[in-house]
């Protein structure tokens, strides 16, 4: 699963039979943009949750699907800032000390 930031919503009026009449956002994958089908009905500016592969054609609607990402959850609160704080080992949530006993 990947954490993406919705930028905007895509219109392609002429596609496959496929892709029925899915809507198709353009997400930030770190510093990527990306199309994903969006399964959940979210807004630009919204932080969601994304699947790839076989995953991504299942929660858009079915095997045969041609998608290879696809939105299935929006996350209700996300600080991105935070995250990359902790990957780097600058702080941790709440004040508590990192893993490992650390104080």
């Amino acid at each position: 699963m990947l954490i993406c930031k919705v930028i905007k919503p895509l219109v392609s009026t002429n596609r496959i039979a496929d892709f029925q009449h899915k809507h198709l956002q353009v997400v930030l994958d770190g510093s990527t943009q990306k199309v994903a089908v969006d399964a959940v009905g979210c807004i630009p500016g919204d932080w969601v949750i994304c699947v790839g592969s076989s995953a991504a054609r299942e929660a858009a609607g079915s095997k045969s699907y041609p998608s290879d990402l696809t939105i299935v959850g929006i996350i209700d609160h996300w600080d991105p800032d935070a995250a990359k704080a902790m990957a780097a080992g600058n702080s941790s949530p709440a004040g508590n000390p990192p893993a490992g006993g650390a104080k």
